[in-house]
Formats: C-alpha cells, structure tokens, sequence
C-alpha cells in the first residue's frame, strides 16, 4: 500500500460527523490567532510606549479604566459559546448517538506492542470466545477452538477493512499497555486502554487507501506501530472476506 499523503492542511475528510469537527477546529484557530495578533500588537505598543527614555522614571500605577475588563468577559463568553454551542453538539453525536448494531459492522480492535488486531465475527455476527491460554502467535487474540461461534471468526493484523457508507462500530481495547486508535481522514482517535473496551463509531463517505496509527507513545517501537485502512466498495469488501474465510474452511 502507498504512503498517505496529506500536505500541509487537513487530511481529507471522509467521515459523515468530520466537517463539523474541521468546522470547530478552524472556528478556533482563528479565535488563537485574533488573540495573537491583538496581543502582540498590544506588546510591541508596550514595548514603545514605555521604554528606557530621559526625563523618564518607570513607576506602578494601577490602571483606571475598564476595558480590559470587558475584553477579559468577552473572552470568557466566547469560549463558553465554543463548548456549549459547538463543542457539545459534535462530542455529543460522537460519543452517545450510536448507530443501530443490526445496520453497522461490529468489530473489535485489540492493540499490542506494535501491532494492531482487527477481529471480525463473521457470518454469524457472533465473536468467538477468548482465554488467554490460547493466545499465540497465530492465534494473537487467544481464540477459544472449541467455541463455535469464533470458527467463522476472522482475525487481520494491521489490516482494516470496512465497505463505505456502512456505520462501524469498534470496540478498542489492549493487550498491553495503553495505545491510541486514529484514523485522520474519519477524524477518529479513541485510547486502547487495558482491561477495558471502549466503542466508537465512524461511517466513510468515500473510498480509499489510508493509514490507521498510534497517536500515544507505547515503546520503543512506537513508530512501527502502524496499520492500513481500506475503505472497500461493498463488493471489494465482500470478495475481501470470502478470501479470508478460505483459509478458515
């Protein structure tokens, strides 16, 4: 798969909920950047109007009038419109309006150092159950055998495949230590913390090659920690888990 390239904005965006996230993104960006420039010219002025001078002695004298203070609640009411007006609505519809199990792909995310394990339930919409005295190297997520509902079960390794238009809803978790699932193009990132599963949802809007990374330090080998996300037609998605079911059979 090729490298990803996404130049110096935004990485495209391909998620039904990430226009409103770039949307608040930039909303605050140029809010920074007023208070930038307001403040830097304010600080040049300063610099000026009260340098070392003859005939002039710096003293402390409290200020008299009331702007600053104005300018200060302005801010504050700003940044409260930002949380309850924008904030809340997107991290609302992200973290709480789920889509129906019976219409999305249900998958789970198991990290480890350094890799990622994609565990599918297949035909039977059923996972498999797991025990740790079963975890190997060809069995990473400790599949029990004799569990029938995990023989049609399909385990990919730093490969994610989900067919566009489809919502997902992933259940991420890890082996190990603590990871953090991204994706850019969906706007997606959830920390894999141990001992725990968290879910997340996301549904593409397009097609494509991308890549899936770790956006937490978790090792020396943090930066191999890298997997590849193929946003498949339903077709393409289709022939792709027939090929997996192959060596299942």
């Amino acid at each position: 798969m090729g490298e990803a390239t996404y130049g110096w904005g935004f990485p495209p965006n391909l998620s039904t909920y990430g226009q409103a996230i770039d949307q608040l993104i930039d909303v605050v960006h140029w809010f920074a950047l007023v208070l930038f420039v307001g403040w830097g010219i304010f600080l040049v002025y300063c610099l000026i109007r009260f340098r070392k001078r003859d005939g002039h002695q710096a003293k402390y004298d409290v200020a008299h009038f009331k702007l600053p203070k104005f300018v200060e609640i302005g801010v504050v009411l700003f940044e409260a419109f930002l949380l309850v007006a924008l904030s809340f609505p997107i991290w609302s519809k992200y973290k709480a309006e789920f889509p129906r199990e019976e219409e999305s792909l249900i998958i789970r995310v198991v990290a480890q150092q350094f890799v990622w394990n994609i565990h599918y339930p297949g035909r039977d919409r059923a996972f498999g159950k797991t025990d740790l005295q079963y975890v190997s190297d060809s069995n990473p997520l400790g599949l029990d055998p004799t569990d029938p509902s995990g023989h049609d079960d399909i385990v990919s390794v730093n490969q994610l495949h989900f067919p566009v238009g489809k919502p997902v809803i992933a259940h991420i978790t890890s082996r190990d230590v603590i990871h953090s699932f991204t994706i850019p193009v969906l706007r997606v990132k959830q920390d894999a913390v141990p001992g725990m599963a968290t879910p997340v949802w996301f549904q593409a809007t397009g097609t494509g090659q991308f890549e899936l990374g770790c956006a937490q330090l978790c090792g020396v080998g943090h930066t191999l920690m890298r997997g590849f996300v193929s946003i498949d037609t339903p077709e393409e998605f289709e022939n792709w888990v027939k090929e997996q079911e192959v060596p299942l059979s």
